[in-house]
């Protein structure tokens, strides 16, 4: 690698070439009508996966890397006076095609030569991913009037990598703060962060930039100051009486990172509009991203979707990188879910055929000291009734050493043939152990207390029995549950397929005018009929009788022993009772 000095010497003796002006002018507003995004069709490949994307160098690890340069006062100094500049044909560069002001200095040719150089395979990662969102970029720049180059910060804030975080807690492809974000209307939370989400960043950061633009009328300032904080920049011009980015880049008014952020957007630039002129002759370009998009109510269980788009949760996650979790955020009406481009008809046809399928499973915690009831509880997410009673518990008090049994339940999604019915999938021989519980309906009850009392998620009762609407259940009226045995309290969220609306987006906004699943399919808005077999198994456990059993079910001892053909009453572990008859 070149020695600094033979850098400097170089820069210096190129700036009487090269050097344009101190502070170029933008250009006039009809350039963003010629402006147009270079194509690289001969050269592109599928889009790949994000989450096959290999590690990214985030930018602002290349600080401490240059140092030493960087940190050197006269590597900043700039006169405003006597500098020599020649026309754009003697630089090389044609400015009529660039539509953010172009100006060539040391600062800008060092990172040219970086970028060239030590850094040049993570430039051309970052090159190879620019074309999966530089469509959408440019059109947002175009629509608010905004040069079109713009597009390029993306690549100096992020590399285009959507999941980029910082030191400063900086995320997603524009690298806003949270404070920031929040204030141009990024939902951050514990259920998601739109700062990873590329076209809502992007909306924001556009905001931001023209805002700051309209307060400082030039841009090399406005994109310090989305860098650096327009109030620095701001006391930085009243303290050195300049509006001069590069005076101020030789002051101590602004920092070290702002003053390198100008130069490295400027050879960014002129890089990625012309890269075979630099020698990036052999990048293997992206195509921009495509996706269908669903209406989804709040709290879906991706996992759900990914059976019904015969996707995995990794590519739903990846495709929806704002989330935190596998769902949905709960408490919202609706929540527009990205989905594989394609799968728009298969997942309208797949949404009525989708089955919960809830399993238990136990886990053996062996009591530490210090550990109690309600510690080991909060642990695994269940209820102190149900913990207990899974060991044959009758007192709180745990010995060390203690092995107890934990059960969880989990919850997968399959997909019914065709032909076959709920009823059949859940409760017939291929189910294993699991069993049809008739519930009958009692003056006062709700879904949600039904639900509690079997700790089954509301919407899985609700889909089981093919009821669309909690409110039409009716005294009398029997559901039926499918349980291979008693479950805890872990509530699993899935999609109600009757209020899913699902449209067709292709790396641009969704439309408002979307097709219900109604639209596409007509489905029964009342609650189906009582199961045509009045027959429910019960599963013996540990700890069970035949009297707790009998009183579970509202049956007598006597009834449970005549039609199981019972001669004792002693019960062994995973026998198979009938509970009832019609």
């Amino acid at each position: 690698m070149k020695s600094i000095t033979t850098l400097l010497a170089h820069a210096c003796l190129a700036i009487a070439l090269l050097f344009l002006t101190a502070c170029a002018p933008q250009l006039d507003q009809s350039t963003l009508d010629q402006h147009t995004a270079r194509s690289h069709a001969q050269n592109t490949v599928p889009c790949a996966d994000e989450e096959e994307l290999l590690p990214l160098m985030n930018p602002d690890q290349w600080a401490l890397e240059d140092q030493a340069v960087l940190n050197d006062p006269d590597f900043w100094e700039f006169e405003t006076s006597g500098g020599q500049s020649v026309s754009p044909v003697q630089t090389g560069f044609d400015l009529s095609s660039y539509d953010f002001p172009i100006t060539i200095n040391k600062q800008v040719l060092y990172y040219l030569e970086l970028f060239q150089g030590r850094h040049r395979n993570t430039f051309s990662q970052w090159m190879a991913l620019s074309t999966r969102y530089l469509p959408f970029i440019q059109a947002e720049l175009k629509q608010a009037g905004l040069p079109l180059d713009l597009a390029y910060l993306a690549m100096i804030e992020s590399g285009y990598n959507p999941s980029a975080y910082s030191h400063a807690h900086a995320a997603g492809l524009w690298q806003f703060i949270p404070g920031t974000g929040r204030d141009y209307g990024l939902r951050i939370d514990s259920w998601v962060d739109e700062r990873r989400e590329p076209e809502k960043a992007t909306r924001a950061a556009i905001q931001y930039l023209s805002r700051l633009y309209r307060d400082f009328d030039d841009w090399y300032l406005a994109v310090a100051a989305y860098n650096g904080g327009e109030n620095r920049v701001q006391r930085a011009m009243q303290t050195y009486n300049t509006r001069c980015f590069w005076e101020l880049a030789g002051t101590q008014g602004i920092y070290l990172e702002t003053k390198q952020y100008v130069p490295k957007l400027i050879a960014a630039i002129l890089i990625a509009r012309e890269p075979e002129k630099f020698g990036f002759t052999d990048i293997q370009y992206q195509q921009p991203i495509q996706y269908d998009q669903i209406n989804v109510p709040g709290g879906t269980d991706l996992e759900a979707v990914a059976v019904s788009a015969n996707t995995t949760v990794k590519r739903l996650r990846a495709l929806n990188n704002e989330l935190n979790r596998d769902q949905t955020p709960p408490r919202v009406d609706q929540y527009a879910l990205r989905i594989p481009a394609g799968s728009r008809s298969l997942v309208a046809a797949n949404l009525d055929k989708l089955v919960p399928v809830m399993t238990t499973t136990y886990v053996t915690h062996t009591v530490k000291s210090g550990d109690t009831l309600t510690s080991i509880c909060n642990l695994y997410n269940v209820n102190k009734t149900t913990l207990l009673k899974a060991n044959n518990l009758r007192t709180a008090s745990l010995k060390r050493g203690l092995r107890l049994q934990v059960p969880t339940t989990t919850t997968r999604y399959v997909l019914l043939k065709d032909g076959e019915s709920a009823e059949t999938l859940l409760a017939g021989s291929g189910s294993g152990n699991r069993n049809m519980v008739l519930h009958q309906i009692k003056p006062g009850d709700t879904l949600s207390k039904i639900a509690l009392q079997y700790q089954v998620p509301t919407k899985t009762i609700m889909l089981w029995n093919n009821i669309s609407n909690p409110r039409t259940i009716r005294a009398g009226q029997q559901i039926a549950l499918y349980l291979d045995r008693p479950a805890p309290d872990a509530m699993t969220v899935i999609a109600d397929a009757a209020k899913m609306t699902v449209a067709s987006v292709a790396s641009t906004p969704a439309s408002t005018d979307l097709p219900t699943l109604n639209d596409m399919k007509k489905r029964s808005t009342e609650a189906s009929a009582p199961a045509p077999q009045q027959l429910a198994w019960y599963v013996v456990q540990k700890g069970d009788s035949l009297w707790t059993i009998a009183r579970k079910f509202q049956v007598s001892t006597t009834d449970l022993r005549q039609w199981n053909n019972l001669n004792s009453t002693r019960l062994q572990i995973g026998n198979r009772l009938i509970v009832r008859k019609g």
